[in-house]
């Protein structure tokens, strides 16, 4: 095997190991949060439109870097299947939420639970869809241009990754989650801005803080492995 491409921290009992848990947690959860604010569509100036998810998708993806690079490409692709699974329990229990009854009183207040949850059914399929595609792109590449550069650039490896692993998410997720809700003219924007500002988000904010927990992490691991 590569010993670039090899799990520096190889060992079962990092597998269980704090930081391990904190990053798959924080991983899981940012997906799960981006589906929620997935519903609401964003307007900057009339021009641009992107659900609010955006915001916070790009983080989920830093945590994905993190995980390929410390625990190897085959623990993080088992995040996320795990995460996966996540969201959709997270469907069927707010479907569930959303058949039970309520008291009348409470009317208003179920109005609005029914109406953002009956909507996350299409925001999951597309968010699966995508997620799917992009984040197992996103690990896979991680993986093969650190053996390419030897282990050096992570920038690099985070950048390149994400930039074809967006194409491969934001495409399927917009279309499944929006097509026949917005204009074909706002589909088209909001698909090219969820691009743009996701890249972004990963270069300005995503890669900086992937440099940090990485090297972070090493150190922490390294004196307790």
């Amino acid at each position: 095997m590569n010993k670039v491409s090899d799990n520096p921290f190889k060992t079962e009992k990092l597998h269980s190991h704090t930081a391990f848990m904190v990053v798959t947690t924080l991983f899981v959860t940012l997906y799960l949060v981006s589906n929620v604010m997935a519903v609401k569509v964003i307007s900057l100036f009339g021009l641009f439109y992107f659900d609010a998810g955006t915001i916070t998708f790009p983080f989920a993806y830093m945590l994905g870097d993190v995980l390929t690079e410390l625990w190897g490409f085959k623990t993080a692709k088992k995040v996320i299947w795990m995460t996966f699974f996540c969201n959709i329990l997270m469907v069927v229990c707010t479907q569930i939420g959303v058949w039970l009854p309520s008291p009348d009183y409470l009317a208003e207040t179920a109005g609005a639970y029914n109406h953002i949850f009956n909507y996350v059914p299409r925001i999951v399929i597309g968010s699966l869809t995508g997620f799917l595609l992009g984040e197992l792109s996103n690990a896979w590449l991680m993986e093969k241009i650190k053996i390419k550069t030897k282990g050096r650039r992570l920038w690099v490896r985070t950048i390149g990754s994400s930039a074809v692993a967006y194409l491969f998410d934001s495409l399927p997720f917009v279309l499944i989650a929006f097509a026949g809700t917005v204009s074909l003219h706002d589909l088209l924007l909001m698909i090219a801005f969820q691009y743009v500002a996701k890249l972004l988000i990963e270069v300005f904010f995503g890669t900086p803080m992937a440099y940090a927990a990485i090297r972070t992490l090493e150190r922490i691991l390294s004196q307790k492995s």
